[in-house]
């Protein structure tokens, strides 16, 4: 068994491609539209996942665009998808200069928490050994739900 891809179906295919990778930084594999089903699929890879993504068409994001539906609600019932980083604090402020919420801060220099704009929960982990607390990090409190 080998895992393929998460799809996610999106209210706004615009808003949710600028979060995902203007934001996140994920990268844009392939798109798939289909007139008669009134969708689009858009394929997305983690930067570190990009070589596999294109050979093997696997690990990857899938944003289906239902074009008549507006919103989807119970992200939080997905439960969350998760990415390992290099640096949790640096992610973390990229993040925020860009305009994204940090719910859950990785007060621990191990886990942080943000959301699509569907709400989808994602998690982010420090790569290898927790870095050590830090602040403003260490001192800021959760920020809605995660």
């Amino acid at each position: 068994m080998k895992y393929l891809h998460t799809m996610l179906r999106v209210g706004n295919l615009d808003s949710a491609l600028d979060f995902f990778c203007n934001k996140l930084g994920m990268i844009e594999t392939r798109r798939h539209e289909n007139k008669s089903g009134r969708f689009t699929l858009v394929f997305l890879a983690a930067p570190a996942d990009l070589e596999s993504a294109q050979d093997d068409k696997a690990p990857l994001l899938e944003l289906t665009y239902n074009w008549d539906e507006d919103s989807y609600d119970g992200g939080r019932n997905f439960g969350h998808l998760a990415y390992r980083v290099a640096n949790i604090y640096k992610t973390c402020q990229v993040l925020m200069d860009r305009g994204v919420t940090i719910n859950r801060p990785p007060r621990d220099g191990h886990m942080a928490f943000i959301k699509s704009p569907d709400g989808i929960s994602i998690e982010l982990l420090q790569e290898g050994e927790n870095l050590a607390p830090l602040e403003p990090w260490k001192s800021m409190e959760n920020r809605g739900s995660w």
